[in-house]
């Protein structure tokens, strides 16, 4: 038998703590000393060229946000200061794993990426068509997303590989059951909703944060696809959602979302008996009902596909006065990674190509690279502070201090004491209807029984255990339809 191996890093140091970031306490914020995670995201953005790693698939549009909601009492952001404010936005539209020439109608998650060009600078809200996301804590992304991709060995997706995966992080339920409801195969692009997903901040005039959730509902109407319906189009009409939004926008059916946000006080952040920094669970809107904030349309195709939308960069890192972070682990990864991603991509200068430029010049001491195109800085100093120009920081900017947990800096075990079930069997019993639940099931045994390999019937039978935590019948119609003996 052969002797296993001691798990290190890149260079041989030899660490258990493969799963877990180093946070300030259990609910974070995440320490930038854990280098672990900075080695894992900074080698995942590098994988692949030249097409991006996660979001390949994609399309695109300009359009307008209008302010129709007076949301002044919970942010400070210029953009919504008064109702009929308004701002050009783009966004980008995408599968996630998938490569470019894959089908538009796969089952998979979508990404809803939105970029407000404001006076303030631009704010990207970077999302998915879902609220919820596979994996709580960054150090996970790059194992989730090659479950994703290729096996390694025959290059062709795996079920094995997925659901391997999902079997050992229960965390995963809830996004599993939406992926494989027919809210996975959603039709098109316009007739489904988008996320933040994250829990973000609002600050107001006054320096009071609150936590935040954001909600872009289609105004269409949301439409899915059936397994069978999705299956048809990958082979009949592979661009099937790009050819959809292009033909909708050049005959004048301009789409329209409502924005519409969560709110959370930091007093009721502390009262949760769950973490609400948690990405791997929904704010009932019975507790934390939607409040209207305004209106996006689509209205322009992109003249150049190249030009604006495979050059388009998104960050959660972009946020504007009065819009903020929080202690979302994922969310302080992706801070990281997704810049370092476009660095590698697109150049250190990315921030440079118009689709990705704020609407005033930015100021910085930022030079040289590769693709700077606007100048470079002149003549101006590239170090601060200096005596010659006029660049000044202004105070009014500074964000209220974050309070923290008087908690040591460790690596602790995201999953304690979690819940992973209830909202899961929630969604299963309380959200969906019979047909709803019918095709759910339809979509899960169609995936299931591509699991093979020598440990197939532990793989299933620990999912299954998963299932059965979430909802018995669901579990039992499982196994039946797989044809196994389920020992409960």
């Amino acid at each position: 038998m052969d002797e296993k191996k001691k798990l290190t890093t890149a260079s041989g140091r030899p660490y258990t703590e493969n799963e877990d970031s180093m946070t300030a306490g259990p609910r974070g914020p995440i320490m930038l000393q854990d280098y672990v995670l900075h080695e894992k995201l900074a080698h995942f953005n590098r994988e692949r060229i030249p097409e991006r790693v996660v979001h390949a698939k994609g399309t695109g549009a300009f359009g307008k946000f209008s302010v129709t909601g007076d949301i002044t009492r919970y942010t400070k952001a210029k953009l919504f200061g008064k109702v009929g404010n308004s701002c050009r936005v783009f966004v980008r539209f995408s599968t996630v794993g998938g490569e470019k020439g894959s089908a538009d109608t796969e089952r998979d998650p979508r990404g809803f990426a939105v970029k407000f060009y404001t006076e303030d600078g631009n704010w990207d809200l970077v999302g998915n068509n879902t609220p919820v996301f596979f994996i709580k804590d960054p150090k996970k992304f790059p194992d989730f997303v090659h479950t994703q991709k290729r096996d390694p060995k025959t290059n062709l997706k795996c079920p094995t590989m997925m659901w391997d995966y999902w079997s050992l992080n229960p965390e995963s339920l809830h996004q599993v059951m939406i992926l494989f409801s027919n809210r996975g195969t959603p039709d098109g692009y316009r007739f489904m909703n988008g996320y933040g997903s994250h829990t973000f901040s609002m600050i107001n005039a006054d320096n009071e944060r609150v936590w935040v959730k954001f909600h872009f509902k289609t105004l269409q109407g949301n439409r899915t696809l059936t397994g069978a319906r999705a299956e048809e189009l990958r082979g009949s009409d592979p661009d099937y959602a790009q050819r959809d939004l292009v033909e909708a926008i050049g005959k004048g059916e301009f789409p329209k979302w409502a924005l519409k946000i969560q709110v959370m006080t930091e007093i009721q952040a502390h009262k949760l008996p769950w973490n609400p920094f948690d990405i791997t669970k929904i704010w009932p809107h019975a507790d934390f009902p939607l409040i209207d904030a305004g209106i996006m349309e689509l209205n322009e195709i992109p003249a150049n596909y190249f030009e604006d939308v495979e050059q388009s960069a998104f960050a959660p890192a972009h946020v504007v006065d009065g819009i903020g972070l929080s202690p979302d682990k994922l969310l302080q990864g992706r801070i990281l990674a997704y810049p370092d991603a476009h660095r590698y991509r697109l150049g250190a200068n990315y921030e440079q190509i118009p689709v990705n430029r704020p609407l005033k010049p930015a100021a910085h001491y930022q030079r040289d690279g590769m693709m700077s195109v606007m100048g470079n800085g002149g003549d101006a100093p590239n170090y601060s502070p200096n005596s010659f120009d006029k660049i000044e920081a202004d105070p009014a900017y500074r964000e209220p201090a974050l309070p923290l947990e008087a908690a040591p800096a460790d690596f602790y075990d995201r999953n304690e004491g979690d819940d992973h079930y209830s909202q899961p069997g929630d969604l299963y019993r309380k959200v969906m209807n019979d047909e709803d639940r019918k095709h759910t099931v339809m979509n899960l045994l169609s995936s299931l029984k591509g699991v093979g390999g020598p440990k197939k019937d532990e793989i299933l039978m620990r999912q299954l255990d998963h299932f059965y935590k979430v909802d018995r019948d669901l579990a039992k119609q499982l196994a039946g339809g797989l044809g196994v003996t389920f020992p409960r």
